[in-house]
């Protein structure tokens, strides 16, 4: 199989920061994003971003990649794992083991991923980790956005079995779901939930964190911006005068809170990004913009 230089895809260095990563995966992901991007191959470069930012936004699945990556290999390099994958913990069981449901911004994932992070399927005993003859096999599911919001089922595959898992409205990270009798050895499968990376959202407890762009005109003048949330997209009022940073809340269009408490709401943090000009007109109003703002505009 193919090493995956996961920084590279990113455009960022081994030793970027949390932040730095973050902001990248943000970047790539609204470029090639299928649903908006004209470019040649852009599915396959939003699938690649993807894999890239779930291999290094978790520290744990980081250091495992970086573990790897520490053998020299170069983008393109051949690497040949040994039985089972690279990380194995007592018993020959991977240290960790993850689950993505299909469809989602974790699915599709490539050999190279799955042979360094394990995902619970494969040839026989290539099962999820920490399970014992008639006692419970225990795994993470990575289960999109949209399936948290709205509830439903997602279809997993589970060493060469496809499951189709009901996920309740409103699950939070850390909760499990228990399937009877469809773990290793007659067991319980017991899925244990966490949020899949998601190309348009961050969560923040119940709330969820849209980053918009918009021209310096449409921050200035005001406008109406059709914007993306979870339960499909909606018409948000951007305020004239309005400044990079400035959030605005869409009431309850977070998570659902369930019994436990109220909705979320939906979070969309402005970014000013000037369009770059790309005939004599456009240049032109930039130099009207210019003339019109002098070059004090930063101390004003």
């Amino acid at each position: 199989m193919e090493f995956k230089d996961y920084y590279g895809v990113l455009g960022v260095e081994p030793s970027a920061g949390d932040a730095e990563i973050k902001t990248a995966y943000r970047r790539l992901a609204r470029k090639f994003h299928p649903d908006v991007s004209k470019e040649a191959g852009a599915e396959d470069k939003f699938k690649a971003v993807n894999e890239a930012y779930e291999a290094l936004r978790d520290p744990e699945k980081r250091k495992a990649y970086d573990q790897v990556r520490a053998g020299g290999y170069r983008p393109g390099d051949q690497v040949r794992p040994p039985p089972g994958g690279f990380h194995r913990g007592p018993g020959g069981q991977p240290d960790f083991d993850e689950i993505f449901a299909g469809g989602g911004a974790g699915g599709g994932f490539s050999d190279f991923f799955e042979s360094v992070f394990g995902r619970g399927r494969g040839g026989p005993g290539a099962g999820p980790r920490g399970a014992q003859p008639g006692g419970d096999t225990r795994a993470k599911l990575a289960v999109p956005l949209e399936s948290v919001y709205g509830g439903g089922s997602v279809r997993i595959s589970v060493n060469g079995r496809t499951l189709e898992v009901r996920v309740p409205k409103g699950i939070k990270p850390g909760q499990s779901i228990r399937l009877a009798r469809q773990g290793n050895g007659g067991g319980d499968l017991l899925l244990e939930i966490e949020y899949a990376a998601h190309p348009h959202f961050e969560v923040d407890g119940r709330n969820v964190i849209h980053v918009l762009a918009v021209a310096p005109w449409e921050a200035a003048l005001g406008a109406t911006i059709s914007v993306p949330t979870l339960g499909g997209p909606v018409e948000l009022k951007i305020p004239a005068d309005s400044e990079a940073g400035r959030k605005l809340r869409l009431r309850g269009r977070g998570l659902p809170g369930g019994a436990q408490g109220a909705d979320g709401d939906q979070i969309v943090e402005l970014e000013i990004l000037a369009p770059r000009a790309h005939d004599d007109a456009q240049r032109a109003a930039y130099a009207t913009m210019r003339d019109a703002f002098g070059d004090d505009w930063r101390r004003a």
